[in-house]
This record gives C-alpha cells, structure tokens and sequence, in this order.
C-alpha cells in the first residue's frame, strides 16, 4: 500500500468513525466515548499526513508513533461500544476490524522506518 492508499484509507476511517460516533445515543457513556471516539479516529489520518511531511526519519517514526497510539485507542473505544453492548456488535466489528488492520499496519511501518535507521528498538 501506498502512501496516497493509505492517507485515503485513514480518511475513510476517520468518516466512518464520525458515522459511527452520530449513532451512539445521547446518555453520558453515549457521549463520551462518541467524543472520544471522533477525536482519536480522525487523528488517525491528521497524524498520518503529518508523519508524510516529517523533515527527517526520527521526526517521521515519532510522527507514526502518534499514529499507532490513536489507531489502538480507537480499537479500545470500539471494544467498550461492544463489551457495553451499546450498539449492536454488526454494526462496530468491520470499525474494530479496521482500526486493528490499521494499527497492525504502523506497527510495520514503524519497525520497518526503525530497521533503516538504527537508532531506535522495534515495537513488539
């Protein structure tokens, strides 16, 4: 995947974050995690776009870093919407599914970025 892939892909996640979040009711765990949700789901992309424009490759994996940070804790927020039953777990799995894909990805992506410059240790 490439770089223009994978900055549309975020972008897709991110609107599907906010669709999601639309749908949660309007009860304080609702609420919470609705702005918790938006606001981690569409850093995904933001942070992304930054780490394309790093100036040097500490700045681009540290960029990435924040990254996988906010595409994990997307796939926390999406597990509480589904262990808390507060919507249906249709309607949450393909999100979850994503966030992990994409979390999974920046792994890669930042192991491989830490392998070309040896001034850094690998996530696990």
């Amino acid at each position: 995947m490439n770089e223009e892939e994978l900055k549309a892909r975020t972008r897709q996640f991110a609107l599907r974050v906010m669709r999601l979040a639309d749908s949660l009711p309007n009860t304080a765990s609702g609420r919470t995690i609705s702005y918790q949700l938006v606001r981690c789901g569409t850093s995904v992309g933001a942070n992304y776009r930054a780490a394309c424009n790093a100036r040097s490759k500490p700045e681009f994996i540290a960029k990435l870093g924040i990254v996988l940070e906010e595409a994990d804790e997307s796939a926390f927020w999406l597990e509480l919407l589904m262990e808390g039953k507060i919507l249906k777990q249709f309607q949450i799995e393909p999100l979850y599914k994503e966030a992990n894909e994409l979390t999974a990805i920046f792994i890669a992506s930042i192991n491989s970025a830490k392998k070309r410059n040896k001034n850094h240790l690998e996530y696990k």
